[in-house]
């Protein structure tokens, strides 16, 4: 079982945040058609619902390029995954076809408008995750994007670093066709779709199509004391 943790400065310049934090038991599979219908009944919808200029204005989204202009990032180059996702189907392009769990992932995210953390769980160095804020020169290798410049990005760390940013997720801790322990974080830092029925909706998805057990649900707030920790920073540790 792996926990979340908000830093105390993190949370006070992101007050209404809040994470929806899924853990479970999954196998995971080569792209699967019936999940593929379903994604592209969703594209078709957001391509007759948005024009380019609208996309980032989806409270969900909108929401997160705040954050990241809180923290002194320009979310126009450094952009929140769920816009990117969004930006690809108004143009033309569809969605990546990656497997069935990053695959279902990136449906939650276009529905909900929420960035997905998703991430194998037996590759997480500890119990805990802590939210904070990227660092200068911090080193992060972005899934298929190299090293990336988290500096003023959110990003989740392990004992090793840095492993999820809602622009990008690290390589270490990447999803694959063995991941048989999963982390999934929905990352609302305003809400759009009601997050507990987002969370709902996400399990529904992972027991019909990853055979999802033993399945944990919360959701951590950054309004809850108890799910804040001293920054980095100021840690005495």
């Amino acid at each position: 079982m792996k926990h979340v943790f908000i830093e105390n400065t993190f949370a006070a310049t992101c007050p209404a945040l809040r994470v929806g934090v899924i853990q479970a038991r999954v196998t995971n599979s080569e792209s699967d058609p019936i999940l593929w219908q379903l994604i592209g009944e969703e594209e078709a919808r957001i391509a007759a619902t948005y024009r380019l200029d609208e996309i980032n204005k989806r409270p969900a989204i909108q929401a997160t390029r705040k954050a990241y202009r809180s923290f002194g990032k320009d979310p126009n180059r450094y952009r929140v995954s769920s816009e990117a996702l969004c930006r690809r189907i108004v143009k033309g392009m569809g969605i990546y076809r990656i497997d069935t769990l990053v695959d279902l992932g990136n449906l939650v995210s276009i529905r909900a408008g929420y960035s997905i953390g998703a991430f194998d769980a037996n590759h997480i160095d500890g119990d805990s995750l802590t939210l904070g804020v990227g660092r200068e020169g911090e080193l992060f290798h972005g899934i298929g994007r190299g090293s990336l410049n988290i500096e003023g990005l959110p990003v989740y760390r392990d004992r090793t670093g840095g492993i999820g940013t809602p622009t990008s997720d690290e390589e270490r801790t990447k999803i694959s066709l063995d991941t048989r322990h999963l982390l999934l974080l929905i990352n609302a830092y305003g809400e759009e779709m009601p997050l507990d029925e987002t969370i709902d909706w996400t399990v529904e998805l992972l027991q019909r199509f990853v055979a999802a057990t033993d399945i944990t649900t919360s959701i951590v707030s950054a309004g809850m004391a108890s799910s804040t920790v001293p920054s980095a920073a100021n840690s005495s540790n």
